[in-house]
């Protein structure tokens, strides 16, 4: 079966696909069309990329087709269910195109939109419905939908639907749908939980495998380089504006794990003449929209994600992915990079791994079993670095900045005093707690890498720019206001059971002085009267009262109450 026509679909699909100009058909779908138009339950192991949207759309869009019925009101025959806004907007958009020759509709719904306008879209019913569980739910909650007519229904990406919490929901979608209907279930990654929950929605399923779990795009060049993170900004800007205006770089995904990571590192793109955007769970739908429609379309060739959001970019072109922050989760790694090298096309991944993220390193390659190749700083860094311009700021968001600094200061003060966050004590990097600073680090690595920049600094030019731990840079060598100076060392915090150096005690300031050691002449007396007996062997009567009031006495003689 060498061409979609071997497979048996309906001419119309054949037509539509020789529109969009395909003519072979990928392995998963070779594997799992013929067993999908037989009404099938699947259960697909596939990385994204692989062409598995067109694994279940064809075969659904075929039954459909064959068995035309009317539209009941408020209601669908086929259910996609999908974890994210962006995937849920492109699998609609692809099953548009397949279904452009045959009379079937196609509805998306998810959060972000007026519900109202959603609502009255489904009230005279729908043939396909994508979805995110959320919105789902709501509109079955106010009766504007029901799935007692669903024929055949998706679940996609099971994985990141249950790192994003939607097993509640699930539950509560496969008790609504009809005993009798075809189950399809996509998941890049099968562990025992997510094979848990596919048994709830397939039964005696086929299964399809077209790769082996959490490996890496064979196509997909896999580089590393060690830098510290004060670095990190200055490198990727460098990067992308020699390969933007070489031509070696078409379209560039830039991964962080926060979103306030994503604003800074446009923000320094930008500065540094290179089109970016960002696209996170703090943007609003029609920001995300925008954006990526300006990243598919080419005018703005760098889009800088977090991991949830980046699942809906399905994007031809993208030639470059880099991760600014390496993920925590190993398995993300293999999602980030599966972004590029699609369709057959090669692509090439690269890694800036900073001195305290070498852990999460090692757990890649342990789970891809794949040794990321080494790639060095350029040799003139340094001096290319301090030729970048600093990024303009906005009233608003130096404030919002400074807002988060406070909190990040609070937090790292508490985790100080308490030893590190963790119950025992004793530091726990992998904990989420007060002692995390920006960008989920901890106070000792910020200490740590600033230390690091400082040596890096001090064989710079001698009027070059400053760096400080966020990759800041400014041109005057001047540091502004509210920020420490990149010279300038922060001691660490110490344990609280931690022995700390002898000082001389020469050295020590009045204030430390030991209390024998102060002229008792001195001493403020107040109006308590001095005495040489110890407190605990003053008579209970001779104590003096002061203005202290006496409260009422306890049953059995006991002192004082205290209040």
């Amino acid at each position: 079966m060498s061409y979609f026509s071997d497979l048996g679909l309906a001419e119309p699909l054949l037509r539509a696909l020789e529109t969009k100009g395909y003519s072979d058909p990928t392995p998963i779908q070779v594997q799992a069309i013929p067993a999908l138009l037989e009404g099938r339950d699947l259960l697909g192991i596939a990385q994204t990329g692989t062409g598995k949207t067109a694994a279940f759309s064809l075969p659904s869009l075929h039954r459909l087709a064959a068995n035309p019925k009317a539209r009941m009101s408020a209601s669908c025959r086929m259910l996609v269910l999908s974890p994210t806004r962006e995937l849920a907007a492109q699998i609609a958009e692809n099953m548009r195109g397949y279904a452009k020759y045959l009379n079937l509709s196609v509805q998306c719904i998810f959060g972000g939109v007026p519900v109202g306008k959603q609502a009255r879209a489904l009230s005279g019913g729908v043939d396909i419905l994508v979805a995110t569980p959320g919105r789902l739910l709501d509109l079955i909650d106010q009766r504007a939908l029901t799935l007692r007519n669903v024929e055949i229904f998706v679940l996609d990406e099971a994985d990141q639907m249950m790192d994003l919490g939607f097993i509640v929901p699930l539950k509560r979608v496969a008790n609504m749908l009809p005993k009798e209907r075809q189950s399809l279930f996509f998941s890049a990654t099968m562990p025992k939980a997510i094979a848990d929950l596919g048994k709830q929605f397939i039964h005696n399923p086929v299964r399809v495998e077209v790769a082996p779990q959490a490996t890496t795009v064979e196509r997909v060049e896999q580089y590393v380089t060690q830098l510290n993170q004060g670095e990190k900004q200055a490198l990727l800007s460098l990067s992308l504006r020699a390969g933007l205006a070489d031509g070696k770089i078409d379209r560039a995904l830039v991964f962080t794990r926060t979103k306030h990571g994503a604003d800074r590192v446009v923000r320094h793109l930008v500065s540094a003449g290179v089109q970016a955007a960002a696209i996170h769970g703090n943007k609003s739908q029609p920001q995300r929209t925008a954006a990526l429609n300006a990243f598919r379309q080419g005018s703005t060739p760098v889009l800088v994600a977090t991991d949830i959001a980046a699942r809906g970019i399905d994007v031809t072109g993208v030639s470059h992915v880099f991760n600014f922050e390496m993920p925590n989760v190993a398995e993300q790694y293999v999602h980030r990079i599966g972004r590029t090298a699609r369709a057959g096309a090669d692509g090439i991944a690269i890694s800036y791994v900073a001195p305290d993220e070498r852990d999460y390193l090692r757990d890649i390659e342990r789970l891809t079993k794949v040794k990321l190749f080494p790639q060095p700083l350029p040799e003139d860094f340094l001096k290319e670095a301090a030729r970048l311009p600093a990024p303009v700021r906005k009233p608003q968001e130096l404030e919002q900045d400074a807002r988060r600094d406070a909190r990040d200061a609070r937090g790292r003060g508490g985790s100080a005093a308490r030893g590190g966050g963790g119950r025992s004590g004793g530091p726990n990097k992998n904990r989420s707690t007060g002692g995390q600073g920006r960008d989920g680090q901890s106070r000792d690595q910020y200490v740590r890498n600033d230390r690091i920049a400082s040596d890096r600094k001090a064989t710079a030019p001698a009027r070059g720019p400053v760096f400080n731990p966020l990759g800041d840079v400014r041109q005057d060598g001047n540091q502004p206001q509210g920020e420490r100076s990149g010279g300038e060392r922060r001691p660490a915090p110490q344990h609280r059971d931690a022995v700390r150096p002898a000082r001389p005690q020469g050295d020590r300031p009045q204030g430390d002085r030991p209390r024998s050691d102060r002229p008792q002449g001195d001493r403020p007396q107040g109006d308590r009267p001095r005495t040489d007996r110890p407190h605990s062997d003053r008579p209970r009567g001779d104590r003096p009262q002061g203005d202290r009031p006496q409260g009422p006495r306890r049953q059995g003689g006991g002192g004082p109450r205290r209040g």
